[in-house]
């Protein structure tokens, strides 16, 4: 996934200057999930603080779910349904690399029902090409096509993609704190 980062910083005066050009650090294609990419593009504490100095945040994350009033930016390709389904597809090693790139975010997924989560997030999702599903409980779907708009609020869900193309997202998570109903 080629994605160019652009982030803006202070000077030692105060001064508006270029903090970061470049790719993000943790961008993966994924081997095992051909057509599958992720991109941990930004991250903030619960807190953040500004003026931002230049430290990139995203290569100290340990969790792609944030703590209560932290973020995530993500961005994600998600291949067609018929790669998982492919006699060739290797799901545990698929499970391995996803678990190595998304650190605290994969151990949210259902073993018994591929693809389903839950996150104590509030997620804006932009569909940026293609199209995709959104799956929530009892299967109830919802066709989602090029820059529609989903707000998740810590629900159980799976993207599904049904299509022949990759659907690409962008996704801001924002960390909750799950109150008891």
């Amino acid at each position: 996934m080629k994605i160019r980062r652009v982030v803006t910083a202070h000077d030692a005066a105060g001064k508006s200057v270029l903090g970061v050009d470049g790719s993000p650090p943790r961008a993966k294609d994924f081997v095992h999930t051909p057509g599958f990419a992720s991109a941990l593009v930004w991250s903030t504490p619960s807190v953040p603080s500004l003026p931002y100095g230049g430290a990139d945040p995203t290569p100290a994350v340990t969790s792609f779910v944030p703590e209560p009033g932290a973020t995530r930016f993500l961005i994600v390709a998600f291949p067609p349904d018929s790669v998982m389904a492919s006699e060739n597809f290797d799901p545990v090693a698929a499970g391995r690399e996803h678990l190595e790139e998304a650190p605290g975010l994969v151990e949210k997924f259902e073993p018994d029902n591929p693809g389903m989560h839950t996150t104590d997030t509030v997620d804006y999702g932009i569909v940026l090409d293609g199209e995709i599903w959104l799956e929530l409980d009892d299967g109830a779907t919802v066709h989602l096509k090029r820059h529609d708009v989903v707000i998740q609020n810590g629900t159980r869900h799976a993207w599904r993609n049904k299509g022949n193309v990759p659907a690409t997202m962008a996704f801001v998570l924002i960390g909750a704190r799950r109150s008891k109903p």
